[in-house]
């Protein structure tokens, strides 16, 4: 290896080689020249909302929609500030809204104006069904309509032109020739022009027109046979001619006779330049020509009415919720509901959380602990009481959810005791089961009438794929005595995390075991 002393440094041709290949490699790490893109799978914009509504699903008598979350780029904002300019982008005018339950579309909304209520966005529109899937014709069904377009096309066809040396149609082609002698040929020839106009009367025959000189021999004989034969059959039928020097020095008189030959043949002339207006004038006020024009008027104004008029307004007890989606890619449908091997395992595992969410409300009767009583031996020991009924919940709601493919069970649980709300108590249960058939409590929040702002009611809307994952999200209202908020959790590895909140910072917090 040949090397040479540069300043007191001995340095080698292959140590140069390696250093400036150790250069060129850190400026590549450090600068690699192409911006590497986001995975496809991420859609651009997606809108995570709740539809409120009183009455009837699908005809609803009010209804409104309120933003929880935008998916942009991965990342979940809050859906009622969110690119407002001043409405937000999840309430911007034409925004269509898949609505779903239990993962099914049940229908789509349209908004057509927004408004604010208590401080907050809400959009207002109409409920629309779902779009009804064309079914597939039968075999007969496509037979007929086949040869329905066959019978009735108007596409021209074509077809192969008879010479005169062809045989008739009929296959009598010796007879035909012996009949004919030497001239069957051109006799075979104008029976087959005279057939094709038989044919078809209005199709148009081009013609040789003769020379100037026969115009005036028009007496002395016909043009060729097949001109005169097809002029007889079809007197109307139109003929192309050779324009001649005669027409040109005669232009007068045909263009004087064309009238007469066509009436009502269309004619060219030159229009009349429109006078301009005398704009110049001025009318009284009453005579105002715009009606257009606003007015002012006493009393009400007759003009910008809102295509949908606020109409809900509050929370009535008979309201009701759904989840509702808005995704630039048309996705398929996910269903949420648990399929359970054994139905007994459903009861036992509600029954186990129903007891579970009368001990958190306080409804199950503790036995008072008294010390035992002495009896005689020879007196027979009574029979044990049977213990009492169980305190039933009110407004009760259980829901089991698949949340991904192949996934266990996930328990919802939410109910009330009954009573003024002051005195109330709420309970909301997420759980497992666990390895031994027993259930696993993931997170429990308890609160009362008189603690809602600290700790507000969880109140289940549904469970959602609000980050595109093909992953289900449980959609809780976090309702307090003033305000509320929406809250998405997301159930994973046997723990239920909080994984966004609208309205900005955190509002209550949940109690867990």
């Amino acid at each position: 290896m040949s090397s040479r002393k540069a300043g007191g440094f001995i340095v080698s041709a292959g140590s140069v080689v390696l250093f400036v290949a150790g250069l060129a490699a850190t400026a590549c790490a450090q600068y690699p020249g192409q911006v590497t893109k986001s995975s496809k799978d991420i859609p651009e914009l997606r809108a995570i909302s709740v539809l409120e509504w009183t009455g009837d699903a699908g005809k609803p008598k009010t209804s409104r929609l309120v933003p929880v979350a935008v998916l942009d780029g991965g990342q979940l904002q809050d859906g009622g500030i969110y690119l407002a300019r001043p409405q937000p982008l999840a309430l911007a005018g034409e925004v269509e809204y898949e609505l779903q339950q239990d993962g099914k579309p049940i229908g789509l909304f349209d908004i057509k104006n927004t408004g604010q209520e208590q401080g907050s966005w809400v959009g207002y529109g109409t409920w629309k069904p779902m779009p009804a899937a064309r079914s597939k014709p039968s075999a007969k069904e496509l037979a007929r309509t086949t040869i329905d377009d066959d019978a009735q096309s108007d596409q021209p066809v074509l077809h192969r032109k008879h010479h005169a040396d062809d045989a008739p149609a009929g296959g009598k082609s010796g007879d035909s020739g012996s009949a004919s002698g030497s001239g069957g040929s051109a006799s075979s020839g104008v029976q087959t022009q005279s057939s094709d106009s038989n044919a078809d009367p209005d199709r148009p025959t081009l013609h040789k027109k003769a020379s100037s000189g026969s115009t005036s021999d028009s007496s002395a004989g016909p043009t060729p046979a097949d001109s005169s034969a097809s002029e007889a059959s079809d007197p109307d039928r139109p003929t192309l001619h050779k324009k001649t020097s005669n027409d040109s020095a005669g232009s007068d008189s045909s263009s004087a006779s064309t009238p007469s030959d066509d009436p009502d043949r269309p004619v060219l002339k030159k229009a009349r330049k429109k006078q301009p207006e005398d704009l110049g004038h001025v009318d009284a006020l009453p005579d105002a020509g715009d009606p257009d024009r606003p007015r002012l008027k006493r009393g009400r104004s007759s003009g910008g009415n809102l295509d949908v008029v606020p109409s809900l307004m509050g929370l009535p007890a008979d309201l009701q919720q759904a989840v509702a989606v808005s995704d630039a890619k048309t996705r398929t449908a996910h269903l949420w509901d648990y399929a359970w091997a054994n139905p007994d395992d459903e009861a036992a595992m509600k029954s186990a959380l129903e007891d579970i969410a009368r001990t958190a409300l306080g409804l199950n009767p503790t036995a008072p602990k008294t010390a035992p009583k002495r009896t005689p031996t020879t007196r027979k020991s009574a029979k044990p009481a049977p213990p009492p009924e169980p305190v039933p919940l009110t407004n009760e709601r259980f829901r089991v959810f698949e949340l991904a493919y192949g996934s266990g069970a996930t328990l919802v649980l939410t109910a009330h005791t009954d009573g003024p709300l002051a005195q109330q108590k709420f309970v909301t249960l997420i759980a497992q089961p666990d390895l031994y058939g027993n259930v696993l409590v993931l997170l429990k929040s308890v609160t009362d009438g008189s603690h809602l702002d600290e700790t507000p009611r969880m109140r289940l809307v549904d469970a959602v794929d609000a980050m595109a994952d093909n992953r289900g999200e449980l959609l809780f209202e976090l309702r307090g005595a003033t305000q509320r908020q929406f809250a998405l959790y997301r159930v994973l590895r046997g723990q239920a995390e909080k994984l966004f909140v609208s309205g900005g910072g955190e509002f209550g917090a949940e109690n867990r075991d």
